[in-house]
């Protein structure tokens, strides 16, 4: 079964929709980003959940120690690395850490392989953009990724009109959604979501 993780929540009503049709993870960023958000909005949010939902914090080359101080604060139970982090930095966390790459060609496989984390997250490449672009990443060069071995999260520019092709061609362990399922920059769209919800556990 494909995990779904709704990225770039900023509110709690968004995270309580997300919840309420049994997403697996939420992403919260604290980085700068249209959909960034406070950590005290994240910690009141993280309160409001139900058990068994993970609750993932998106850092862009932070302080480790800032991040640190974040993630207890907020309860949060996993790290996403979204900028340069080198392979060292993203040890010594006590949650589980998933490292983010902008694919723009086959190098990005030798990238990831040098790097000992809990999943890789492949994301569109865009000169001068972090994530959160909307486009689509060449799948080939994913599946490639995932011959490495470790879980493969899915993102960039998914929606419900091609989840389910991304999924029946990757097969990866987890797909990763943010504008793709929004009404508007940093607000979901409930019909949208209950869509992708729908599509992804339908396909598998």
């Amino acid at each position: 079964m494909t995990r779904i993780k709704i990225c770039g929540i900023t509110n709690k009503e968004d995270a309580l929709r997300a919840a309420d049709l049994r997403v697996d993870a939420l992403g919260f960023i604290f980085a700068e980003s249209p959909r960034r958000v406070e950590p005290n909005v994240v910690c009141e949010i993280v309160k409001l959940l139900p058990p068994f939902i993970s609750t993932v914090g998106v850092f862009i080359d932070e302080d480790k120690e800032k991040v640190k101080k974040i993630v207890d604060l907020c309860s949060l139970t996993g790290l996403q690395f979204h900028g340069e982090e080198t392979p060292v930095y993203c040890q010594g966390f006590r949650q589980k850490i998933i490292k983010s790459f902008r694919v723009k060609d086959e190098s990005v496989i030798e990238k990831a392989a040098g790097y000992k984390v809990d999943a890789y997250l492949l994301d569109a490449y865009l000169p001068g953009i972090p994530g959160g672009t909307g486009k689509t990443l060449n799948w080939e060069i994913a599946k490639k990724v995932k011959k490495l071995g470790v879980p493969l999260i899915l993102s960039g520019g998914l929606n419900p009109d091609n989840i389910a092709r991304a999924i029946s061609e990757v097969r990866p362990y987890a797909v990763d959604v943010s504008s793709g399922v929004e009404s508007k920059e940093g607000k979901k769209d409930s019909e949208k979501l209950e869509r992708l919800v729908k599509i992804v556990r339908k396909v598998g």
